[in-house]
């Protein structure tokens, strides 16, 4: 479980992963509150005002967007690689536990109805993510709590809560703004009211058990999650592979055409009086002549499909996708990343998205490759996954990673092509040939700039920054802040390279036998208070970068398939 820290890591950072590992070793509950004040010390760009008496509301916001809504109920949260290491240590039931998910962060978890939540990890990178998560939770929470001891006596707790009238009341006492109890309000929705009365009625006090820390564990979770996988598509071991770490909708929804031939259906859908918002942009979209209506259909079907009425399109869909070779496989009782397997030759291109057409493309039917597309993964298990992969996987005929990052020097929306990564993990800095360029992209993006040539930090998780750190980041010319792009190359050397990946080394990755790429689009901007995803989400917006992105992936695989077979 002891890992080094690298030096590019401020003193305090390096203090709060030590910290961290040590309390973890216990084989007994660790209270959350040991590791407040180191948390405090660190000054992390995503909790600038931690130490003040009044909320951090963006960090808070951002701490309930990457846990399960029942973290409100929550007093014990106990960490581990698979369902049997939770067996051998005496929760043999977890599966049967309520399944639970954050808005914006993929981890399975399950919630026992009552004080518990369990979490499947993959890699460290889930506790450098999840413990200083926690850790922002409850100190944001233990200020809200003490300042609601001093609410009014002559006003009913339903009526501070409940009546529009009384929000200003309601924000003064909680010392913010307005704007951002609407924030916590839209976060919270039909349990605004419940949260608040818990947090008035009790103070936090979270306890972390981690049950096994050993790499002999994730390498397990990571086996057994790609066996499930073969299992059902034993073909990944025969036949060439291009291999995606990007979402489980954009690939598909570019291949498969589904939304499209949905069209006036969810036209319909959208003429219904309470989505007249998205309507407007749907006009607005046609007053550019299309441009950007792709996106906005695969954005509205997702929407469609959390309605009642829409809801049969869900099983619709994977029949859909499968009758054109797209299989999707989810990660069953493993951690929470989902694959698609992709057969070339049963796709159509009939039905492809137009932007990623390109002249005859009947070659696609004389093609043996698959694409592997996988839920990307979080920091270190970005290696784990890659690194296994390409034991069993060969030829793989290119690597491609689509993700969020920060960016230091862009906007919300904007894309980062980064041609140097420097790697916390190993201390490495990779120079490597990017075969993507702004120009593959640009044509594609409506709303923001593609920026390449850029250099990219993987750091340890989102928390673990402070301005210290963006000084230095940013004053060696590092734009592009993320978390698996490191991971990914130091996988991609041990694919190609007779040895483990070096440590602390410059590290050149040209001249591969396959192709490399990496697409960053920006989801925060660090360097701008308040702009991050605790500020809000992309929403309909982020869809542009996202499928700007796949679109320029997609067409380098045809590109390079018609070329192989030829």
């Amino acid at each position: 479980m002891e890992r080094t820290v690298p030096s590019t890591a401020s003193g305090e950072i390096a203090l709060y992963l030590r910290t961290i590992y040590s309390l973890l070793r216990s084989t007994e509950k660790v209270q959350i509150r040991a590791l407040e004040e180191v948390h405090l010390a660190t000054n992390s760009s995503l909790h600038p005002d931690a130490r003040k008496p009044t909320p951090d509301t963006s960090a808070f916001i951002y701490s309930l967007l990457r846990l399960p809504e029942c973290i409100s109920e929550v007093q014990t949260v106990i960490l581990g690689q698979s369902l049997q290491v939770f067996t051998r240590h005496g929760y043999p039931d977890v599966d049967k536990w309520q399944q639970v998910t954050a808005r914006a962060r993929r981890r399975r978890c399950y919630f026992n109805h009552r004080d518990t939540l369990a979490c499947l990890i993959a890699s460290r990178s889930d506790i450098d993510d999840l413990i200083p998560t926690l850790t922002a939770f409850q100190i944001e929470w233990n200020k809200l709590h003490r300042l609601l001891q001093g609410r009014p006596a002559d006003i009913s707790w339903e009526r501070l809560v409940n009546e529009p009238a009384l929000s200003q009341e309601l924000a003064s006492l909680l010392k913010i703004n307005e704007e951002d109890l609407e924030r916590l309000r839209a976060v919270w929705g039909t349990r605004f009211a419940v949260n608040l009365q818990r947090i008035a009625h009790r103070a936090c006090n979270i306890s972390v058990r981690l049950l096994s820390g050993s790499l002999i564990e994730y390498r397990r979770a990571t086996r057994a999650w790609w066996e499930n996988i073969v299992r059902t598509h034993p073909e990944l071991l025969e036949k060439p592979v291009y291999f995606i770490s990007s979402n489980t909708h954009s690939v598909a929804n570019l291949l498969s055409g589904y939304a499209l031939s949905k069209r006036e259906e969810l036209i319909r859908f959208l003429n219904q009086e309470q989505f007249s918002d998205w309507l407007d942009e749907w006009h607005s979209i046609e007053q550019r002549q299309s441009l950007g209506e792709e996106n906005f259909l695969y954005y509205i079907l997702k929407k469609y499909q959390q309605t009642s009425k829409g809801r049969y399109t869900l099983k619709e869909q994977l029949e859909y996708e499968k009758e054109r070779g797209i299989y999707r496989i989810p990660s069953g009782n493993y951690f929470d990343i989902e694959a698609q397997v992709i057969r070339l030759s049963a796709l159509n291109s009939a039905n492809f998205d137009p932007r990623i057409r390109a002249g005859n493309m009947d070659y696609l039917k004389q093609s043996n490759a698959l694409i592997l597309n996988i839920d990307y993964p979080l920091g270190l298990g970005a290696y784990n996954l890659l690194a296994l992969i390409a034991e069993y996987v060969e030829p793989i005929l290119g690597v491609y990673v689509m993700g969020k990052a920060a960016t230091l020097n862009g906007r919300l929306g904007d894309v980062m092509i980064p041609n140097v990564v420097q790697d916390e993990h190993s201390q490495n800095t990779y120079l490597f040939q990017n075969c993507f360029s702004a120009s593959d992209v640009a044509p594609y993006l409506i709303f923001g700039t593609v920026l390449d040539n850029q250099k990219a930090v993987s750091v340890f998780g989102t928390f673990l920054q402070n301005a210290q750190i963006m000084d230095v980041v940013y004053r060696e010319g590092y734009t592009d802040v993320e978390m698996e792009a490191g991971p990914y190359l130091s996988a991609i050397y041990e694919m190609t390279h007779p040895k483990r990946h070096p440590v602390n080394e410059i590290v050149s990755l040209y001249n591969l036998p396959f192709d490399v790429g990496i697409l960053h689009y920006a989801s925060d901007t660090p360097l701008s208070k308040g702009k991050n995803l605790g500020a809000g989400t992309l929403s309909y917006f982020g869809m542009d970068s996202t499928y700007a992105t796949t679109i320029a992936i997609l067409r380098r695989i045809f590109s390079n398939e018609r070329a192989r077979l030829a």
